[in-house]
C-alpha cells in the first residue's frame, strides 16, 4: 500500500526555498517534471520540456536565443528567469545554455515573484534545469540514437556511478542534426557534461562539473503578413539571406563545497565561471509591399556577444529550535564580476527585395563594419536570510529576504569614453504561511515584493540606465492535496500580481524599450497528477488569468493613445498540457498529449490576434528487454498550423513547427 509520504508532495526541492522545504511545505506555487516525466514524453527541445509546465509558454525566436518564456502575464528573460542548477547568468536578454534534456535531471518551475531566492528578473517565476549528477550507485551507462522525419537524426551517450567509496562521476554527451520545418531551416547542436565527486569524508564533499555546448539553430525569422493576414501558402518560406549565420558556444565550469560540520549544520559554497559567444549575421526584418507585390527585407544585423561571469554563492542553513519549536534557518550571500562585449554593424543594410512565393534569399550586405561597440561590467553582491518555523505541528510561517546591490559601467569602444556608471539596489521580501489540515492536505498563503531590470543589465544602454527598477507586489493562496494512497495530488492556487515602472519590449523595434506605468495580471492555476489504474498514468494541469496594462500609453502617429485596459503582448490567457500514459500490454505503453495555448496579441492596441492553437503528441513504446525499448513518436500529429510569436515588427510571426515522427533506440548497460 502506498502512503501520504510517496506523493510526489513529498519531494524536496531546492528551487522553491534554500531550505530544502517539500513541495507540500513550500507556501508557492513549485513543479517538478522528473526524468521519467521528460523521457516518456520525448521532448528533446529543453524549451517544448519547460512548457508542458503550468501556465508556461514559449516566444523565442533566434535574437533571445529561443529561451524567452512567458508566465503569469509576464514575459521575456528579465521577468521569467532561467537558471542552471541553481545559477543564473546575468545581464543578457537570452540563455543559450542549455538546450536540450538529455543530460538533465528534472526541471524545477517556481511561479510568481522569486526575488528573495534569486534576486531581480523573476517577477513571473523561476526556471531551474537540473542536470544529472554523479551517485553512490552502481555504474550504469546508456546509449541513444533517433531518427525520423526532416532529416532528423541524434545520438547519445551518458554514464555514472561510484568509481569507489570516495569518488563518483557523470559524463553526458548528445548531438542532433535536422533539416527544419522552413526552407533552408537546417540545424545542429552538440552537448557535452561532466562531473566528479570526491566524498573526502562522512561531513565533506567537493564536485567539479563542467558543461558546454554549440548550436548552430534554424536561421529563421519569420513571416511577414500579407495584406495583414498570414498566407498558408507562405508556411515553410524563409526569406533570410542564403549565407546567415547563427552560433552559440557556452561553457559552464563550477566547483561545489558541501561541509556538515554537525547534524544541524550544512554549508555549502559554489565557485563559478560562465561564458558565452554568441553570433549572428541575418537578414532580419520582412514587410510585405503591397505597391510591388514583393517582400522588402532590411535590418541586415551582424552581431556578437562575448559575456563572461564569475562568481560564488555561500549559504549555511541551520536546523534547530525557536521558542521551543522546531526552526530552520539559512543565510548567505551571492557575489559576482560580469562583462559584455557588444560587436556590431550597427544594424545597418539591406539584401533586396524577394518575391514572397519564390524568394532568392540572395547575400548579406551592410555599408557598415563590424566592429567593437561597447563593453559594460557588473559587479553584484547580495545577502540573503530565510527561516521556517513550526508553530504548531500543523501550521508553520516561512519568511525571506534579499538585498541586491550592482554597480554597473559602459565603455563606448568606438569613441574610447566611459557612457556611464549607475548603481543599482533593491530588496526583495517573502512571507508565507501553511496550514495542514490533514497529513494529505494543506492550505497556504503568501504575500512577496519582487523586482526586475528595466533590460539585460549588461545590454543597457545610456538612455535605459536612467530608469529606475521595475517592482512588483503578489499575494497568493492555494491548496495541495494528496489522495488515494499517495498515487495521486493536486494543487489549486489563485494569485494577483501587479508590477509599476517596468519597460517592456517596442513591439515596432525590439531594439527599444517603452516605459509602462503598471500591469497586472489575475489568475488561477492547478494541476493533477493521477495514477488512475494500475497501467494509466494522467498528468494535467490548467491556468487561467487575466492580464492588463493598468496605466500605459504610446505614441502612435505622432498622438499618445492609452492602452489602459489592453492585454500585454505575447501573453496567453489560457493554457493546459494533459499527457495520458497507457501500459496496456506488459512490454508495450501507449501514451499522448495535448498542449493548449490560447489567443495572444501581437501588438499592445491588441488589433493582431496570433490565434490559440492546440497540438496532439502520440508514443507507442516497445520493451524489447529489461534494459532495450524501442519507441516510435509523432509531434503535432494532425499538422495544427500555428504561430508562436512576433519579431522586429508586429507584423512578422513565426510559424511553429508542424507534424513529424521519429524513432527511438534506448539501451542501457
Amino acid at each position: 500500500m502506498h502512503s501520504a509520504g510517496d506523493s510526489a508532495l513529498e519531494r524536496p526541492t531546492g528551487t522553491g526555498s534554500r531550505l530544502d522545504l517539500s513541495l507540500r511545505d513550500t507556501p508557492a506555487s513549485v513543479e517538478v517534471t522528473t526524468r521519467e516525466q521528460l523521457e516518456a514524453r520525448g521532448d528533446a527541445s529543453l524549451t517544448d520540456a519547460i512548457t508542458r509546465s503550468t501556465g508556461i509558454t514559449s516566444l523565442g525566436h533566434p535574437g533571445n536565443s529561443g529561451s524567452a518564456l512567458s508566465a503569469r502575464g509576464f514575459t521575456d528573460a528579465t521577468s521569467v528567469m532561467r537558471l542552471y542548477d541553481g545559477t543564473r547568468q546575468y545581464g543578457g536578454v537570452g540563455i543559450s545554455f542549455p538546450f536540450d534534456t538529455w543530460s538533465i535531471d528534472r526541471i524545477e518551475v517556481l511561479r510568481g515573484p522569486a526575488s528573495v531566492i534569486y534576486g531581480d528578473g523573476a517577477i513571473g517565476g523561476v526556471v531551474n534545469v537540473v542536470p544529472k549528477k554523479p551517485t553512490r550507485e552502481a555504474i550504469r551507462s546508456e546509449v541513444q540514437a533517433t531518427a525520423g522525419t526532416r532529416g532528423k537524426r541524434a545520438l547519445a551517450f551518458g554514464s555514472g556511478g561510484a568509481i569507489n567509496e570516495q569518488w563518483s562521476y557523470r559524463l553526458d554527451a548528445s548531438g542532433e542534426q535536422s533539416d527544419g520545418w522552413v526552407d533552408r531551416g537546417d540545424s545542429s547542436n552538440r552537448s557535452f557534461s561532466g562531473a566528479l565527486r570526491w566524498d573526502a569524508t562522512r561531513d565533506l564533499s567537493l564536485q567539479l562539473s563542467h558543461a558546454e555546448g554549440r548550436q548552430s539553430p534554424m536561421r529563421y525569422f519569420g513571416t511577414p503578413l500579407i495584406n495583414g493576414v498570414q498566407d498558408p501558402a507562405l508556411r515553410e518560406r524563409n526569406y533570410n539571406v542564403a549565407d546567415s549565420r547563427i552560433r552559440f558556444k557556452d561553457q559552464w565550469t563550477e566547483l561545489l563545497a558541501q561541509w556538515a560540520p554537525g547534524d544541524h549544520v550544512m554549508v555549502r559554497s559554489k565557485l563559478y565561471h560562465i561564458r558565452s559567444d554568441r553570433y549572428w549575421r541575418n537578414a532580419e526584418a520582412y514587410a510585405y509591399n503591397a505597391a510591388t507585390g514583393l517582400i522588402d527585407r532590411s535590418g541586415n544585423t551582424e552581431i556578437g556577444h562575448d559575456q563572461t561571469q564569475t562568481g560564488n554563492t555561500t549559504d549555511i542553513t541551520f536546523s534547530g529550535s525557536l521558542w521551543g519549536r522546531p526552526n530552520q534557518a539559512s543565510i548567505g550571500f551571492d557575489v559576482n564580476r560580469a562583462s559584455f562585449q557588444h560587436t556590431n554593424n550597427t544594424y545597418t543594410g539591406s539584401s533586396g527585395s524577394v518575391d514572397p512565393y519564390h524568394p532568392d534569399p540572395g547575400y548579406f550586405a551592410s555599408p557598415e563594419p563590424f566592429i567593437p561597440r561597447y563593453r559594460n561590467k557588473a559587479e553584484q553582491y547580495a545577502l540573503f536570510a530565510e527561516n521556517r518555523l513550526e508553530l504548531t505541528e500543523r501550521w508553520s510561517l516561512v519568511a525571506g529576504a534579499r538585498f541586491d546591490h550592482a554597480d554597473l559601467s559602459r565603455q563606448d569602444l568606438v569613441a574610447g569614453t566611459q557612457a556611464f556608471t549607475r548603481s543599482y539596489a533593491n530588496t526583495g521580501w517573502r512571507l508565507g504561511t501553511v496550514y495542514k489540515l490533514t497529513s494529505d492536505t494543506s492550505l497556504y498563503a503568501q504575500a512577496s515584493k519582487a523586482a526586475d531590470p528595466v533590460s539585460g543589465l549588461l545590454m543597457l544602454t545610456a538612455a535605459n540606465s536612467a530608469f529606475d527598477v521595475s517592482t512588483g507586489k503578489q499575494f497568493e493562496v492555494g491548496i495541495k492535496q494528496s489522495f488515494a494512497d499517495g498515487k495521486g495530488d493536486w494543487t489549486l492556487a489563485a494569485y494577483s500580481i501587479t508590477k509599476n515602472n517596468l519597460l517592456t519590449r517596442d513591439p515596432s523595434n525590439p531594439a527599444l524599450r517603452i516605459q509602462v506605468g503598471e500591469r497586472s495580471s489575475r489568475g488561477i492555476e492547478g494541476t493533477l497528477s493521477v495514477q488512475a489504474a494500475r497501467s494509466v498514468q494522467i498528468d494535467a494541469n490548467v491556468a487561467l488569468l487575466k492580464a492588463r496594462y493598468d496605466d500605459f500609453s504610446e505614441t502612435v502617429g505622432g498622438k499618445v493613445v492609452s492602452r489602459n485596459g489592453n492585454v500585454p503582448t505575447d501573453v496567453p490567457e489560457r493554457v493546459a498540457n494533459l499527457w495520458v500514459g497507457w501500459k496496456f500490454m506488459p512490454h508495450w505503453t501507449l501514451s499522448g498529449g495535448l498542449r493548449h495555448v490560447g489567443k495572444r496579441y501581437a501588438d499592445n492596441a491588441n488589433t493582431l490576434k496570433l490565434p490559440a492553437y492546440t497540438t496532439a503528441d502520440l508514443a507507442l513504446q516497445w520493451k524489447a528487454g529489461a534494459d532495450t525499448t524501442l519507441t516510435l513518436r509523432g509531434f503535432n500529429v494532425f499538422d495544427k498550423r500555428y504561430f508562436t510569436t512576433a519579431y522586429y515588427t508586429n507584423s512578422q510571426w513565426f510559424v511553429g513547427e508542424g507534424r513529424r515522427y521519429e524513432v527511438t533506440l534506448n539501451h542501457r548497460f
